[in-house]
């Protein structure tokens, strides 16, 4: 991989050490709340699916090695529950290749799961130690909200908003419990959401050397949403392209 911006004279080969300082996270974080990234990958038309409706046919292998550093930094991964069930999302688990930037936390990062039914998804489901969370909202139905509480203990069901998740305050309250580096890897209508709150800082975009046509989901699914972002920083590997983008409002200081 090369970094193309910030530019270089010569552009050389990041080494793991220095790819993870281009995607480390801002010190300290947005006040009050810790930081929220989103990752996704898109084709050159836009898609973020290949012809079977899930990401994986479109990820590259230098997107799946940004996939696993971005994992390993944050403290949190946040995913909605249908994109879990439809990508077959499990714990998160350590990766010996990042272990280092993971010394003197747990050897992989927490997991938190959006949805307004109160259940986990159910390949998440009675995992013994599983660090995993629930993100609910208070009109989600009692017995299924009851059940949650059973398995992942009370303090792990954060109930925020009523009828909907209130996601300013879910991201808040994962920043009270330690966890302010927030890694949300979707599903589009999620980072959507994000957006439209206001507490997305940051989106990392991988542009997949491919074009698929057809009728598929974009990286954010809804209404209109008018943020502006800056280039952080750009990430060449073969015809594969890895961009950071900043929040304008939002700009970390200068590593």
């Amino acid at each position: 991989m090369r970094l193309l911006y910030p530019a270089v004279e010569e552009p050389a080969e990041l080494d793991d050490d220095e790819l993870a300082r281009v995607y480390a996270y801002p010190d300290p974080a947005a006040p009050g709340r810790g930081w929220v990234r989103a990752n996704f990958v898109s084709t050159l038309d836009g898609s973020a699916t290949g012809p079977d409706r899930l990401t994986g046919s479109i990820n590259t292998t230098p997107d799946r090695v940004v996939f696993a550093l971005l994992r390993s930094l944050a403290d949190v991964i946040l995913v909605g529950a249908g994109t879990a069930r439809a990508e077959g999302y499990r714990p998160p688990e350590a990766d010996p290749r990042w272990a280092g930037i993971r010394v003197g936390r747990p050897s992989a990062p927490a997991m938190a799961v959006v949805t307004r039914s109160g259940l986990l998804p159910p390949l998440l489901r009675g995992v013994p130690d599983a660090d995993l969370y629930l993100v609910t909202c208070a009109n989600a139905p009692a017995p299924q909200l009851q059940r949650s509480r059973e398995s992942l203990g009370s303090a792990r069901v954060i109930v925020s908003g009523s009828d909907d998740v209130d996601l300013p305050a879910a991201v808040s309250a994962l920043s009270e419990r330690g966890l302010g580096k927030i890694l949300c890897e979707g599903g589009p209508h999620l980072v959507h959401d994000v957006a439209a709150a206001g507490v997305l800082d940051e989106l990392c975009l991988t542009t997949s050397p491919m074009v698929v046509g057809g009728h598929h989901s974009r990286i954010l699914a809804g209404g209109a949403v008018n943020l502006g972002f800056e280039l952080w920083s750009l990430v060449a590997a073969g015809s594969t392209v890895l961009g950071r983008w900043v929040r304008t409002a939002h700009r970390p200081p200068d590593p």
